[in-house]
């Protein structure tokens, strides 16, 4: 028997205990994602057409690697959590519902890897 009220124990806590985290999570990578994408389209616009060896040129500079690799693991992790999000909520085969969250987690994983991968060859 707990003395807490039903509200103090729930407080902060969704019924899973992580939806409050999982909602802010989200938020934070989309509020990322805005500057790092404006970023992106502003390098694409710029370099479209540009020789190769401008294009690694810029790609080479620390500044630019740093912001590509920040936009690569900020927009993977919102599509893995929005992924999650969607498998949860539509999803009701309990077995379907798990190999469907971990191969799109593997997924999200195998993509930033090769990604990671190419900008630092790149870069380096």
């Amino acid at each position: 028997m707990s003395l807490r009220t039903p509200l103090g124990r729930v407080r902060g806590h969704g019924s899973a205990k992580s939806g409050s985290e999982h909602f802010w999570q989200q938020r934070l990578t989309a509020v990322a994602l805005v500057p790092l994408t404006l970023w992106f389209v502003w390098a694409v616009v710029r370099y479209t057409g540009a020789p190769l060896e401008e294009v690694r040129s810029f790609l080479q500079q620390p500044v630019n690697a740093a912001a590509m690799l920040l936009l690569v693991g900020a927009g993977l992790y919102h599509m893995s959590l929005g992924l999650q999000v969607v498998i949860e909520d539509y999803l009701h085969n309990e077995g379907t519902k798990i190999m469907c969250l971990m191969l799109s987690k593997f997924a999200a994983a195998a993509i930033a890897i090769i990604c990671v991968i190419a900008i630092l060859r790149i870069a380096i």
